[in-house]
């Protein structure tokens, strides 16, 4: 089962995620990162370095949050590859945690 970004990634977009991808499967949008289900090795690196826990093998994903099994596939497809560490945004602490971010999703 691969790994799937979900809802608290979402203005956080912490990518220390990134770097230990050995598949460079993540894909970078304006506020938030997904990961291409396609190249996904479910290699179990990925989620002990997401500093908010936003990242859950596709089977054990918190209840409420299976819609994002279908965001990481779609737009795993049209964002760009991303693989190296970036600054998180300034305000991402008063995102960690906040419910209810997915309409503040960017395409």
């Amino acid at each position: 089962m691969p790994y799937v970004v979900t809802e608290n990634c979402i203005k956080c977009k912490h990518t220390t995620c990134v770097e230990v991808c050995p598949t460079d499967a993540f894909r970078e949008g304006p506020n938030f990162l997904v990961i291409d289900p396609d190249a996904c090795v479910d290699c179990d690196l990925c989620p002990a370095e997401c500093p908010v826990e936003a990242i859950f093998e596709e089977d054990e994903l918190p209840a409420g949050q299976e819609v994002f099994i279908e965001l990481n596939a779609e737009l795993s497809q049209v964002w760009p590859e991303i693989s190296t560490s970036k600054a998180a945004p300034d305000d991402h602490e008063q995102w960690n945690g906040v419910e209810g971010k997915l309409k503040l999703l960017e395409r």
